[in-house]
């Protein structure tokens, strides 16, 4: 079916855009059973890379992996495409994207039904195929676990470098009582394993992906949210999760309530996680020993309004976050607005980068965002778009305008 998409145009001295306004025409066929696709295919807004570049790294530019390329102009510095995964689907709501790139292209899943926390909330996944998203295609319920059906949660794709493609989501009522779910596929997302269960006391990865350190060993980042407050922990397997064990929380929950954590490398073997917190800003924390133990929890400048955030360490050895830069959660959209992306060289001294969202007045705002750098060097992210949609960008870091930011404020 036919489908247009109108861009209003911004200055690209204030690199930040606005809502991107869509008119979508599309044919839906309602997904009942698991792995039964649903028609629906993306609709994009794709921008040219003509534009001086004030960052000091090199990349291809070529197109992005999976996608095709065309032109669009008067966009932000380094902003390549922009599109909806799907433009129809059985599901009203959805929301905790993630992405990971295969040998065959891009995989993104999401969690998709009424609305969050419904026991009709399925893990839906899509594929990139001959430069377009495939249909959403359902590949975990919460079914068979007792007389009640259950709601998921929060899946996660993580791509070893050898092995089965993994995706983890949780299963449970609620966030204190959820457990951790595992589907493999040996065909780059195309079918996928029965679902087993963690071990108990494994959660696997909260939100974010999981990275792989240099013996081999997924390194998961992880968090709880019961009693004791909001604590995060990593967990770890040498054997593609067949065995786990995990550190003990490294914060209190009290002075810092966090989750959600993402993992990025620096030299020496040091590794960083920053994430979400209560206290209105990111937090960050420090291993030396390649997260088998950890340092004092801290609060960064960055601000947070209680929003999940994603960040990747770059071929380049740079540092990449993407998170909603507003400690205001009081707004229309709980502080969902802005999206941002920022970098910085060493994880504490941050760069503004670019504004992929800006609308304080949309309903459930852009948030949730998941990033990986593909083989060719370009940065893809996947978002919620007001619980509707999720969008997928494509970032080139040679365009990009960085601003240095002094005490956690957006430098425009």
């Amino acid at each position: 079916m036919p489908f247009t998409i109108r861009t209003d145009p911004v200055p690209v001295s204030r690199a930040r855009p606005r809502r991107v306004a869509t008119t979508l025409s599309g044919l839906l066929c309602v997904s009942a059973l698991c792995c039964r696709p649903v028609q629906g295919g993306a609709a994009s807004t794709e921008v040219p890379s003509g534009v001086s570049a004030s960052s000091g790294l090199g990349s291809s530019r070529a197109a992005p992996s999976g996608v095709a390329s065309s032109g669009v102009a008067d966009h932000p510095p380094g902003l390549l495409k922009s599109e909806f995964i799907f433009e129809t689907a059985p599901f009203p709501a959805c929301h905790a994207s993630t992405i990971v790139e295969t040998k065959s292209g891009l995989v993104a899943a999401w969690f998709g039904g009424t609305a969050e926390r419904n026991p009709d909330v399925c893990i839906y996944v899509s594929r990139t195929e001959k430069g377009h998203w495939t249909p959403p295609v359902q590949v975990a319920d919460g079914v068979g676990f007792g007389a009640k059906r259950l709601p998921t949660w929060n899946p996660v794709l993580f791509q070893p470098k050898r092995g089965p493609l993994m995706l983890f989501y949780k299963v449970g009522p609620t966030p204190p009582k959820w457990w951790g779910m595992l589907i493999t596929s040996t065909d780059n997302g195309k079918t996928w394993s029965k679902p087993r269960r963690l071990p108990e006391g494994i959660l696997g990865p909260a939100k974010n992906k999981p990275v792989q350190l240099a013996n081999g060993d997924i390194l998961s980042p992880s968090s709880g949210e019961d009693e004791e407050g909001w604590r995060v922990h990593f967990e770890r397997t040498s054997d593609l999760g067949e065995t786990w064990s995990t550190t003990p929380p490294v914060n209190d929950g009290h002075d810092i309530n966090a989750i959600q954590p993402s993992i990025l490398f620096h030299p020496g073997g040091k590794l960083q996680a920053v994430g979400r917190t209560k206290n209105k800003k990111l937090f960050e924390i420090w291993s030396e020993d390649d997260g088998a133990t950890w340092g004092k929890m801290k609060l960064t400048d960055l601000p947070n309004p209680d929003s999940g955030t994603d960040a990747v360490t770059l071929k380049d050895g740079r540092q990449l976050l993407v998170y909603n830069h507003n400690s205001d959660n009081k707004t229309k959209n709980q502080g969902r607005s802005p999206l941002n992306v920022a970098l910085s060289p060493d994880g504490t001294q941050w760069f503004s980068a670019l504004v992929l969202e800006d609308d304080p007045t949309a309903p459930n705002g852009f948030a949730y965002p998941a990033v990986i750098q593909s083989d060719d060097g370009l940065v893809h992210i996947t978002y919620t778009w007001e619980r509707k949609r999720i969008r997928h960008v494509v970032i080139d870091l040679a365009e990009l305008k960085l601003r240095p930011m002094s005490h956690g404020e957006w430098s425009q």
